[in-house]
């Protein structure tokens, strides 16, 4: 019987699940208690365990966490002194972790417990070592969420999946599955909410399978809960993503306003030829200097305007388009040299292919 037993266990997967957590006490202890359920509810198919990060909270976060995981054998809790962000204590969550597969999870359960299980089971049959949970795709809802924040997401999410060449559709969630071993070792830098899209910009160049399920992000639980807010610095948010945006494809930034800029300072400069040629023909027999520089002068005089504008404009996009092949070659070196280092790093896996 003891045989039969110990045998079942070692089938079953063990799953970890990260929730960071910074000045939540009002909802910690309930939450938990629905995630547990949830969880319990699992068990006939995986062992699981809770990694809370407690990211320097000033309220009694800490304390009550600690005294939730002193009831439960596979309940941790990881302490900040400070609070140093989400990407930190995603990261520092993520290393602490023993699980075959990885799921970070949002601790206001605006995407309910039930997301957990649907990512599990798309890191299992597709073979994928990072799963999105995506309310933007076809399938995904958005409920109960205040609209300034709704279109701010939106449009993010619609920015980044452009530059990201359209196949995702979604890039700043923070709800999403990690292969474990993946998830262990993907190197990281950011200690904010850009961590989102740089795991997924160095996911791609890894040429990691990448996929995404419909999700449903439902404010409801926290427009009960009086006096709770989003805790997003909505500025902070729009600056990591246009800088994102720019890390995923330096081209926009750079060349593509050069070119633009470049087509404008064609077309006034093709008017301070027109002028000149015009000045050209009005060029008087008793000119004391050659009819080539009086034209130029007598153009710039009447129009100066276009020369100057015509002139600068094109010097600048000659700077824009240099700066963007500079861009893309460091971006090219840095990937490269990214990729090459995981590789050593990680050894090859054939789920390393992109979907």
């Amino acid at each position: 019987m003891a045989d039969n037993v110990e045998k079942s266990d070692t089938e079953r997967r063990l799953l970890s699940i990260i929730l960071p957590a910074f000045n939540e006490a009002a909802i910690l202890h309930d939450n938990l208690d629905t995630v547990v359920d949830y969880l319990r509810s699992l068990e006939s198919r995986h062992r699981w365990e809770i990694v809370i990060v407690n990211d320097g909270s000033s309220d009694d976060t800490g304390r009550i966490a600690d005294e939730y995981a002193a009831g439960h054998e596979n309940i941790r809790v990881l302490h900040h002194k400070r609070n140093f962000g989400l990407g930190q204590a995603l990261k520092y969550g993520i290393s602490e972790t023993r699980g075959d597969f990885i799921v970070t999870m949002d601790i206001d359960l605006s995407y309910s417990p039930d997301h957990i299980g649907r990512l599990v089971e798309a890191l299992e049959t597709r073979h994928a070592r990072l799963v999105l949970a995506s309310p933007y795709m076809k399938g995904g809802q958005i409920s109960n969420v205040p609209w300034l924040r709704k279109l701010l997401s939106i449009a993010a999410n619609r920015f980044l999946s452009f530059v990201a060449h359209g196949r995702l559709s979604t890039l700043t969630c923070m709800v999403r599955g990690y292969d474990g071993e993946f998830g262990r070792k993907l190197v990281t830098r950011s200690t904010g909410m850009d961590i989102m899209p740089e795991t997924i910009y160095k996911a791609m160049i890894l040429r990691t399978r990448i996929v995404q399920i419909p999700a449903h992000l439902d404010w409801g639980l926290q427009v009960k809960q009086q006096g709770r807010q989003s805790s997003m610095r909505i500025l902070r948010h729009m600056l990591s993503t246009v800088l994102s945006g720019f890390i995923f494809r330096p081209f926009m930034f750079f060349v593509l306003p050069g070119l633009l800029l470049l087509t404008f300072s064609l077309w006034v400069n093709i008017w301070m030829v027109v002028h000149f040629f015009d000045a050209l023909q009005m060029v008087p027999p008793d000119a004391d200097t050659d009819a080539v520089s009086w034209a130029i002068a007598s153009a710039y005089r009447d129009y100066p305007h276009t020369f100057i504008v015509g002139l600068l404009s094109l010097m600048l996009s000659v700077q824009l388009i240099s700066l963007g092949i500079l861009a893309l070659q460091s971006k090219s070196y840095f990937e490269e040299i990214y990729f090459l280092g995981a590789s050593t790093r990680r050894g090859h896996d054939p789920r390393d292919t992109v979907e």
